[in-house]
């Protein structure tokens, strides 16, 4: 028998749910909080300096590469802008930009599912128009950095190679 301490645990969240493309089963329930409880969580929801934003810049900072952060004047106001590149990493979590979006849709509330779809078609309105205008866009997804944040900094040292060459 293995020991607790040697079995791995996996994070309830919707992508722990389902095999891969399957829809996740049930429907939506309710609110679990109360309206004051809901709103006090709400409002401690931040838009910059998340975890894996964090974790993924100070692994950048401790490679001493040069980068911006947040640039306004770019569409969807990138996390990491390398101007030199014309590369932009946008570091996404994974309910709010919905990932894997029509698997767990159907387990929203209408106000949520129009809240997210809107969150996809903006990021993608984004993203088409940074591309237009000539620069490079690599998303990471907040799972992503959670599982195996090396194998996100080596996708930015990647395409920041192949744009530098």
């Amino acid at each position: 028998m293995v020991e607790e301490s040697f079995r791995r645990t996996r994070k309830a969240c919707h992508r722990s749910w389902a095999p891969r493309n399957a829809p996740i089963p049930g429907t939506h329930r309710g609110d679990i909080m109360s309206p004051d409880k809901r709103r006090a969580l709400m409002a401690r929801i931040r838009g910059e300096g998340t975890g894996p934003e964090k974790r993924i810049i100070g692994e950048l900072k401790a490679r001493k590469f040069k980068f911006a952060l947040h640039v306004r004047a770019l569409p969807g106001r990138p996390d990491v802008v390398f101007a030199a590149a014309k590369l932009v990493v946008f570091i996404d979590g994974s309910f709010w930009h919905g990932w894997r979006f029509p698997l767990w849709e159907h387990k929203l509330t209408t106000a949520w599912r129009d809240k997210i779809a809107s969150n996809r078609l903006r990021d993608q309105r984004s993203f088409r128009k940074l591309r237009r205008m000539g620069w490079r866009v690599l998303r990471i997804w907040e799972h992503q950095v959670e599982r195996d944040a090396a194998a996100c900094i080596q996708r930015i040292v990647a395409a920041l190679k192949k744009e530098l060459k």
